[in-house]
């Protein structure tokens, strides 16, 4: 972890905000205080459009998935 006096952080703000994007987490401090900590969030993963048939061949489905079940017989009738 970086600790930088926040008149060297104006100079030094690109080196560390990379330094926080690289997962090192970097505090500011005032009067030797720590007042900003810079850290990376966690990157959104992007989400593409679904395509049709993408799937394909993927899903398998029995032939008397829609049967009914020998446990509800008795409700069916």
């Amino acid at each position: 972890m970086q600790r930088v006096r926040l008149e060297e952080a104006s100079q030094k703000l690109l080196g560390l905000v990379e330094a926080a994007l690289n997962g090192e987490e970097v505090l500011l401090l005032k009067d030797n205080q720590p007042v900003i900590k810079l850290l990376s969030l966690e990157p959104q993963l992007k989400r593409y459009p679904a395509k049709a048939g993408s799937a394909k061949g993927m899903v398998w489905m029995a032939d008397d998935f829609d049967a009914p079940l020998e446990d509800f017989k008795e409700y069916m009738e």
